[in-house]
């Protein structure tokens, strides 16, 4: 039977790496910077920083605990230096305007299914494909907002614990003109890796050719070491992907057809209703920046201020896990900064050029 829609939770036993905790001096950092973010009342709306306004909602919930140690990770647990990529991050969120991006609007760009969100891997990571053979625009700002669009969507379908995706990047039948300058590659390193940083779980690109491999060694010195690690050429994905929701052009058993007058308006509908989920949550514990995004993303664990996923706050006299109110020290990554899916996106089908019109959100 054919897949014409994206699979809306991993298959069995495919479930997150359970996090390890913080050390003493880890926890004072974050903190330190929870207290920094609770006090932004205003920010700029744009990079010169000239206006600002008032934070949004959306944007406090954002701001969730595990979107702080992110950073905190990237910088190498260097508090300064997280502020101000926070704030740097909120800035270029309003300025690009990620939440202005419709599926509507991203449409056209993906009429031919040229990215793809299908499946999850075996640790939960929703996988995202980048199919450069799919091409079907021309170079414009909108390629890479396009980009932003399904990085944002993907992201907005992990389970519950799950902070990073997967990237599968199939190159066969692609040719080396649909490939971006070195100068877009950078640009977009520049965006990703600084607002969407520990997001990478892991690159899994197949079907390498010569072109792409020149490329690999030009953008090398902007790639985080790090990242190097994650990214795996040439594997068999069926050692990385349950056969049950891989694609069986790559090896899976799933039968997947891109029709996007079906594909499309499901994964929006799908996406939209995980974000409606979240904010409903968010609000029943109390609109708190520093939220737990597991009890965000409907997981089993409690806001941080004793929430439970049915939005009843625990008994502490019946209830005999301990439950910080502002904090949840054991919820956190320890492992080394990684700076972002930039330098495996940047290779696709992204392009320079003006900015173009965005509808509203």
């Amino acid at each position: 039977m054919s897949v014409l829609k994206p699979f809306p939770e991993p298959a069995a036993g495919c479930t997150p790496a359970a996090p390890a905790p913080l050390t003493a001096e880890q926890q004072t950092k974050y903190d330190e910077l929870l207290t920094a973010a609770k006090s932004w009342e205003t920010l700029p709306t744009s990079a010169k920083g000239v206006d600002k306004a008032p934070l949004t909602d959306d944007e406090r919930m954002w701001l969730t605990r595990q979107c702080l140690l992110r950073y905190l990770r990237a910088t190498k647990w260097t508090l300064p230096q997280a502020i101000k990529r926070l704030q740097d991050s909120l800035v270029w969120r309003r300025e690009y305007g990620t939440d202005g991006f419709t599926a509507d609007y991203i449409s056209e760009e993906n009429a031919t299914g040229k990215q793809v969100f299908l499946g999850y891997d075996k640790e939960g990571r929703p996988c995202l494909y980048l199919l450069p053979n799919k091409q079907n625009t021309k170079n414009s700002p909108k390629q890479v907002q396009h980009l932003v669009y399904m990085l944002e969507r993907t992201l907005d379908v992990a389970p519950p614990g799950q902070e990073s995706l997967a990237l599968l990047i199939d190159f066969r039948n692609s040719s080396s003109g649909s490939q971006p300058p070195i100068g877009t590659a950078r640009e977009v390193l520049h965006i990703l890796q600084n607002h969407y940083p520990e997001r990478l779980g892991r690159a899994l690109i197949t079907h390498l050719p010569w072109y792409i491999t020149v490329f690999l060694k030009l953008v090398g010195p902007f790639i985080d070491p790090v990242t190097k690690t994650k990214m795996r050429y040439n594997e068999p994905l069926i050692d990385h992907v349950p056969s049950s929701q891989l694609m069986k052009n790559a090896g899976g058993e799933a039968d997947f057809q891109y029709d996007h007058s079906v594909y499309w308006p499901a994964l929006a509908e799908l996406a939209a209703q995980r974000r409606k989920e979240r904010k409903e949550r968010w609000e029943t514990a109390g609109k708190l920046i520093g939220e737990n995004e597991v009890y965000l993303w409907g997981g089993d664990e409690k806001s941080v201020g004793g929430h439970g996923a049915n939005g009843a706050v625990a008994d502490s006299k019946t209830d005999d896990t301990p439950v910080p109110v502002d904090t949840n020290s054991k919820a956190a990554y320890v492992e080394d900064a990684d700076s972002s899916l930039a330098s495996d996106v940047a290779k696709l089908d992204v392009k320079n050029g003006e900015e173009a019109k965005k509808t509203a959100a």
